[in-house]
């Protein structure tokens, strides 16, 4: 159960990322609200979530694959470019989780 609280906040997290660019400096209500709401939901199912996860694990998933998505997001769906470096970055931070995972493997 813990991984779908996980999954749930990573893509609450992902929405109110997405609304924070289309907030346009939270000068547009909708997407303002987006944001809030993102958030408040991905902060109450991380929450859920690190009743089965320890802290660091869950906190370096969350931002891993949030961060991933959210560049996958941003070229799908916003215009924005990808090249070698995001991919290295992404590919980086991935990483970075591997090994923290495998540090606290027991």
């Amino acid at each position: 159960m813990a991984w779908l609280w996980l999954i749930g906040a990573i893509i609450m997290e992902v929405v109110g990322t997405t609304s924070l660019k289309l907030s346009a400096g939270f000068t547009r209500l909708l997407p303002s609200i987006g944001v809030v709401l993102g958030y408040g939901a991905a902060f109450v199912l991380l929450g859920q979530a690190l009743k089965g996860f320890e802290v660091g694990t869950a906190y370096a998933l969350w931002s891993a694959i949030g961060t991933a998505l959210i560049v996958l997001v941003g070229v799908v769906f916003l215009g924005e470019s990808l090249n070698p470096a995001k991919i290295a970055g992404v590919l980086l931070v991935i990483a970075g989780v591997v090994l923290l995972n495998l540090g606290g493997a027991h």
